[in-house]
């Protein structure tokens, strides 16, 4: 039997809840919660659904903000998804609503209340010049309106329809077009909490728009990987830059198991068993993280700063990462990755290979931390952000030439640039993954000693989040310490065995992920709950929400109904 690569497997459709999560009692939990949406959705659309198609969220265990910058990361997907009811709209539905006439016309409904119905489809606006006959095939692209100054829920719906259409619906006007839908969506994956419910919306509608279509009958099935890079497309339809580490938990997970996701030479990734007596505690800050609204300072910062710091160690080094067009040079976007594979000598080797060179890729980062980061700090003075002329400067480029390449098409807000601490953590965090990957894999050895391994890392990872990337926030600390003096507690088995905890998602907010001793799981929680003050005056069935205990789960799936 052929064993594909978890990239290039085809996305599951299932026809049971035990199949969907993994385990039969993972999918009683959620049981009434299915049937309450398949119930929900027949009363809205007067039809029942085809599909529905479900995204997890998913929790980083350590490699925070360097998927963009091209190396690997360590994700899990959690219990918590999006799931989304679909169906084409009957002809009879159609007809009771003028929307219903249009071409891949949506109804949008959310079980939250707070949420309104939306209705939306897409247009193609058609252009003839005077040269074109009259009778000629029109092409014109599809087009959706999201507004990026003020994101609703709908929109991450929207962006997950635009990679459908663009993929799988040709602009040409005598090509097929989709069919008006109907979908309910419902989700427990808490928003702006860093456990990637934007990526995990974006994910289960583009699967829905995909399932409606009945595109996973025909040949242009995407695989897993392929759903990768479409979710990361759509996602930045919505005005984030995200390097897709979400997406590929959220889609390509297997239950038992977290990943080793690469993005160099092509997308792969590794399911990695953690330590058999680990589990993972997730626990919300209750600081909205909104990774779209705040980019220009935050999210799309971090990213510019660590492709700037690219640019400017490649200039340092005499790297040949531009291209000849004629009698200009031709500028590209280099990643700190490819400044690291070009300076160790190994960079067009693993262009060529299956997959890269861990070994090599290791030195090249223990390599890379020394005197030559030191590029990146100013000229004078002891501080360590710079100003953009001398960015600019040290650059190698005009000053057109880097704004054109650095600030087009994206809003970045700041006077000066942290290019020297940025780019130190994105080489040290790249470096502490591959450690990380490295004690899963060793077989037999004393457990407890992986877990303090793995959990020293964890700290030290959470540690440089917040003071060289600057991505944390001072609640988020203030519960990493309140999760770290579990280790004082006195348990009745010891000491409480907490062996790491940090910092998750892109930060600013959002959630902690804690590494546990499987029998300390409950008074950990109750530990959290009590110390951390912001949820002093909360129910049990909030802080049930706020804190929770996971395990990796299944990815992304498609459930179809029968009768």
């Amino acid at each position: 039997m052929t064993v594909l690569p978890a990239a290039d497997a085809p996305i599951p459709i299932f026809t049971t809840l035990n199949e969907v999560y993994g385990s039969l009692a993972t999918a009683a939990r959620h049981a009434e919660r299915w049937d309450d949406l398949v119930r929900e959705f027949e009363s809205k659309f007067g039809h029942k659904p085809t599909y529905v198609t479900r995204a997890p969220g998913r929790v980083n265990l350590i490699g925070e903000h360097i998927d963009y910058a091209d190396f690997g990361v360590f994700p899990a997907a959690i219990e918590h998804d999006i799931l989304i009811a679909c169906a084409p709209r009957s002809a009879s539905t159609a007809a009771a609503h003028p929307e219903g006439h249009a071409p891949g016309s949506v109804v949008a409904e959310n079980l939250h209340t707070r949420y309104a119905r939306q209705v939306f489809w897409p247009t193609r606006s058609h252009t003839l010049g005077d040269d074109v006959p009259l009778d000629a095939v029109r092409v014109a692209p599809w087009h959706l309106d999201i507004d990026k100054s003020e994101l609703r829920w709908e929109s991450y719906v929207k962006a997950g329809y635009y990679g459908v259409l663009n993929h799988f619906f040709s602009p040409s006007s005598i090509s097929p077009v989709p069919v008006p839908v109907d979908i309910l969506v419902t989700g427990n994956v808490p928003p702006g909490s860093g456990l990637s419910s934007s990526a995990a919306m974006v994910v289960s509608s583009t699967l829905a728009f995909l399932a409606a279509n009945d595109i996973f009958d025909g040949e242009k099935a995407p695989t897993k990987g392929e759903l990768v890079n479409m979710a990361v497309e759509n996602e930045r339809r919505v005005g984030v830059n995200s390097g897709g580490m979400d997406q590929s938990a959220s889609v390509i997970a297997l239950p038992g198991s977290a990943l080793y996701v690469s993005f160099v030479p092509s997308l792969h990734a590794e399911p990695i068993v953690l330590p058999r007596d680990a589990v993972l505690v997730c626990a919300n800050s209750l600081v909205v993280s909104n990774k779209a609204e705040n980019a220009k300072h935050q999210y799309n910062l971090r990213v510019v700063e660590t492709l700037a710091a690219a640019r400017l160690l490649s200039h340092h080094l005499n790297l040949q990462v531009d291209s000849a067009d004629g009698d200009n040079t031709k500028r590209r976007l280099v990643t700190l990755r490819e400044v690291l594979g070009r300076k160790s000598g190994f960079y067009q080797d693993e262009q060529d290979a299956q997959s890269e060179d861990l070994v090599q890729l290791q030195k090249g980062l223990v390599n890379m931390l020394g005197n030559t980061m030191d590029y990146l700090l100013p000229n004078f003075g002891d501080r360590t952000d710079i100003s953009l002329d001398e960015m600019i400067q040290k650059s190698g480029m005009n000053e057109a030439e880097f704004k054109e390449s650095y600030f087009s098409g994206v809003d970045v807000e700041t006077t000066n640039f942290e290019l020297y601490l940025r780019a130190r953590h994105v080489f040290e965090e790249a470096l502490r993954v591959l450690q990380f990957r490295e004690v899963c894999l060793v077989e037999g050895g004393n457990e407890e000693s992986k877990l303090q391994t793995l959990g020293k890392l964890m700290n030290d990872s959470h540690d440089s989040c917040d003071r060289q990337f600057e991505c944390s926030h001072p609640k988020v600390n203030e519960l990493v310490c309140v999760a770290r003096s579990f280790k004082e507690l006195e348990t009745g088995r010891g000491k409480g065995r907490i062996y790491g905890s940090r910092m998750t998602g892109a930060g600013w907010g959002g959630c902690t992920v804690s590494l546990i001793h499987r029998d300390d799981v409950e008074a950990f929680i109750m530990h959290v709950k009590k110390k951390y003050a912001p949820y002093e005056s909360m129910s049990e069935e909030d802080l049930a929400s706020c804190v929770f205990a996971t395990e990796p789960g299944m990815g992304a799936c498609v459930f179809k109904l029968t009768e």
